[in-house]
């Protein structure tokens, strides 16, 4: 029973207090908010995501308990019909929440995962929509072109106790059921129908999505499509249903559909615990979102001479007696004479802060890559921080190892990234 239809929306690091909005933190219902505490206590204790990476619980005496958005962005919705927003912290002046709804949007096209990557996101309607919306919108466009492409059928083996006799007689069942009702043959056989496992999972994320979605447009669109569907048997058993599903040629257009019921029915691994007021909760990772978007763009923009490797893992810290302790740098550029070394870090770079906020790990780890890889040069890609007055910064040491700080700007990535490529084909750098 849905008790509200209410989006609260936060970017990182923001949070809720129970009850009262109270120092810059949003006011949650009571109820919504105890629901949201036993979700973030059971994700850890159900082997999913780490509470501390995924939302936070603290207390302080003159506020009370806060729950506090951290490294994860997405959404919750709850079984009442709240929905939960966290939206990337995206840097720039005015910046709107349609707009960050945009440009999270476009950098979850990047991610493997083919559930998000060829939607366009100028059709969605981001301003009246919530993540949770906009998410049901993509299931239903995709399900209606199945439609259209027709539904496929298969043989299902059939038992049943039947009228008149066909396929093969179940000796055994039917002494059982036929022992008086000699008139009936108890029977297995195959028969061509839509009610086959892919089908099954189809008709019930629809009618799990018809329950949570608060739209009219897309309830209006989820019972139209259920209409397709009407032979087809709801899943019994969504792990024994995917487990069945056909991988050939012949389904590859169920592929993408499929790859939203997985993201629907199953959810993400740390929202799956007993008795919870969670209806459903896709959350990610922003670190590894903005490694996936920039390396999609410096794929798109590479142009030609230039070798670009991803995720590399040609070189280790230590070599003997075994490779040990393997390096991995989100990507490696190689010119025709020279290598440079980049890695990109999720952080708003701030001049208040020790060193701009910059990791000492993270200079240990560009400094090991330097002597590994004898690069000329090791990029760290940060997003745009107005809080930092320089558009790079580079640091060099005595040792002739060289660590240049840039900065994408996510409002115009393209432009970032060709000017970045530009600089870099260039031997010589970043000037100062």
């Amino acid at each position: 029973m849905r008790l509200c239809d209410k989006t609260y929306t936060i970017t990182e690091y923001g949070g809720f207090t129970r009850g009262t909005a109270l120092y810059g933190y949003q006011g949650l219902l009571e109820k919504t908010f105890d629901a949201l505490e036993t979700f973030i206590l059971a994700s850890s204790t159900e082997g999913g995501a780490d509470t501390v990476e995924l939302l936070s619980l603290s207390a302080r005496r003159s506020v009370g308990k806060i729950i506090t958005a951290r490294n994860y962005v997405g959404l919750i919705s709850m079984t009442d019909g709240t929905v939960i927003e966290i939206l990337p912290k995206i840097a720039g002046e005015g910046i709107s929440v349609t707009a960050t709804k945009r440009i999270f949007l476009e950098m979850l096209k990047s991610l493997r995962d083919v559930t998000f990557k060829d939607f366009n996101v100028s059709n969605l309607h981001t301003d009246r929509m919530n993540l949770l919306e906009i998410f049901i919108k993509m299931f239903i466009n995709e399900v209606a072109v199945l439609t259209k492409q027709g539904l496929k059928a298969a043989y299902t083996q059939v038992e049943e106790n039947e009228r008149f006799y066909k396929g093969k007689l179940l000796a055994s069942q039917n002494i059982k059921y036929n022992l008086v009702s000699r008139e009936r043959f108890f029977v297995c056989y195959d028969e061509f129908s839509l009610n086959r496992p892919e089908n099954r999972l189809i008709k019930s994320t629809l009618d799990f999505l018809l329950k949570i979605t608060g739209d009219s447009r897309n309830r209006q669109s989820v019972t139209r499509l259920l209409n397709y569907f009407e032979s087809v048997e709801y899943s019994k058993n969504y792990n024994t249903d995917f487990s069945r599903c056909v991988v050939d040629r012949s389904m590859n257009h169920y592929d993408k559909t499929l790859s939203w019921c997985r993201v629907f029915l199953r959810g993400n691994s740390f929202t799956a615990f007993a008795g919870n007021e969670i209806a459903l909760a896709l959350l990610f990772p922003m670190e590894k979102i903005f490694e996936s978007f920039i390396a999609t763009k410096f794929r798109k923009h590479i142009g030609d001479g230039v070798s670009l490797r991803m995720q590399d893992t040609r070189y280790s810290l230590f070599d003997s007696p075994t490779r040990a302790f393997a390096l991995r740098p989100d990507l490696v550029l190689e010119f025709s004479n020279r290598t440079v070394v980049l890695d990109t870090k999720w952080k708003l770079l701030s001049d208040n802060a020790r060193n701009s906020g910059i990791s000492q790990s993270d200079m240990y780890q560009m400094y090991a890559y330097s002597k590994k890889y004898d690069a000329d040069s090791t990029v760290l890609l940060y997003p745009y921080s107005d809080n930092v007055s320089k558009n790079e910064i580079r640091y060099t040491s005595n040792d002739n190892v060289k660590v240049d700080v840039s900065f994408i700007d996510l409002l115009n990535a393209d432009d970032s990234i060709i000017e970045l490529l530009a600089r870099l084909r260039n031997a010589n750098t970043f000037k100062y």
